[in-house]
């Protein structure tokens, strides 16, 4: 519940960006994966954080959890601040080349400029979403996105537009609300937490630099954090493609098809971060002749849920695709790519689980060995597709095909081994 309401900003804004035009419904695709690439270094730490709240939380020692998520947002804050600089500069100075249309280039400039204040608080957000998520309190985590997605739309509504006695900045708009959104998420969870947690429990009372606990969260989480910076990274190549060598409007419906993605994997997404709470917390209680089955009776949810996704969507894609765009020919031309994206999800049902049990386990190091691997073939089918083969949308989108299956196959045989049963951290 709390993926669904902290992606409805993202659905938001696209639904309302495809009301101001195709160039800014496309280009806030590029501009919101470029926003993703960075977030997920503080987002690969804070589930490294995660996984080391979650292996504490199983073995009763909670009072050494309040130093993992103090420590861990105090270091976040250094590369939040030194980033926010550096891609303004990049906004405006090297980011245009990057794409084949000058209005895209400015679109996303023009985004990126004001977006990347969000980052501050966003890394903040990520390590009390490991913390609750890590004791199994996760409640909390609904309430805080829906405050955080009502604060969006409302900020939406009236800077994009001009509304509600506000300037119209359109892209720009967009950019603020979703950095207006994120400080007001910020702000619920310092409130909520020091009125409705037991700080002294969970050990929230030396708020002082501890280099020990951070080196002993970066042994986890920085092979998370190059692993997802890669995965991002990969996927940002996948949309520069399209632009680059497809045009504007295969890019709208690219961001079109990504932003149902991102909506109906929040099932098997949020699966799959339970997982990795759930395998850690396990072996933390010396419980490890549990894990196996814990794995295949989530895998199953996941990929039940998926299927019953699937089916839905099947049967209403216009309707579906009428939410981002009044365009009949841009609905049409969206219909064939959105099938062959739904048929990727049964693979990453599957896939995702086992993938976050390899890393709920804490060999992280393994995790990214994965991600390579995969990432090196995904690549090349990309390339092979959209730049070798001049292939459609709709074949390009397959690539998730090929991603998802390599990772169900190394995360497969890797936990069928049973290598990972000695790990400590």
């Amino acid at each position: 519940m709390s993926l669904l309401a902290q992606n409805m900003i993202q659905v938001i804004d696209t639904a309302f960006l495809g009301r101001v035009g195709e160039v800014e419904l496309g280009a806030s695709a590029l501009a919101g994966i470029i926003y993703i690439a960075l977030y997920t270094l503080g987002f690969g730490f804070s589930m490294g954080s995660q996984i080391l709240i979650g292996r504490r939380n199983g073995e009763a020692n909670y009072s050494q959890i309040g130093d993992i998520v103090i420590q861990g947002s105090i270091f976040l804050l250094i590369p939040a601040l030194l980033l926010i600089p550096l891609l303004r500069y990049g906004a405006v100075a090297w980011l245009p080349s990057m794409f084949e249309s000058a209005d895209v280039a400015g679109a996303v400039t023009e985004y990126l400029e004001w977006r990347v204040f969000g980052l501050v608080f966003a890394f903040v957000n990520v390590m009390f979403r490991a913390f609750y998520i890590g004791i199994a309190r996760t409640k909390v985590l609904t309430i805080n996105a829906v405050v955080m997605a009502l604060v969006n739309v409302v900020f939406d509504y009236g800077l994009i537009f001009g509304n509600l006695g506000m300037p119209e900045m359109g892209m720009a708009g967009a950019a603020i609300a979703s950095v207006i959104a994120e400080f007001s998420s910020t702000l619920f969870f310092f409130f909520y937490t020091r009125k409705r947690v037991d700080t002294e429990k969970y050990g929230f009372t030396k708020i002082r630099f501890q280099w020990q606990v951070i080196k002993r969260i970066l042994d986890i989480s920085l092979f998370m954090m190059v692993q997802y910076f890669f995965s991002i990274g990969t996927w940002m190549l996948f949309f520069l493609f399209i632009e680059n060598y497809m045009g504007e409007r295969s890019l709208a419906v690219t961001n079109i098809v990504r932003s149902f993605y991102t909506i109906f994997t929040i099932p098997s997404h949020a699966i799959g971060s339970t997982t990795s709470t759930m395998v850690s917390n396990t072996i933390g209680a010396g419980k490890i002749e549990q894990v196996t089955g814990l794995i295949r009776r989530l895998s199953l949810i996941s990929l039940g849920v998926m299927t019953a996704v699937v089916i839905i969507v099947s049967a209403f894609p216009r309707a579906m695709i009428h939410i981002y765009t009044d365009d009949p020919t841009l609905i049409e031309d969206t219909v064939l790519p959105l099938y062959v994206l739904i048929t990727s999800l049964p693979l990453f049902s599957m896939g995702t689980v086992l993938f976050s049990a390899v890393s709920g386990t804490g060999n992280t190091r393994t995790a990214l060995r994965f991600e390579i691997v995969t990432l090196l073939f995904y690549v090349f089918y990309m390339w092979l597709i959209i730049i070798h083969l001049r292939a459609s949308v709709a074949v390009a989108w397959t690539t998730e095909h090929v991603y998802w299956s390599f990772l169900i196959i190394l995360s497969f045989i890797y936990l069928r081994s049973g290598k990972w049963k000695d790990r400590k951290i």
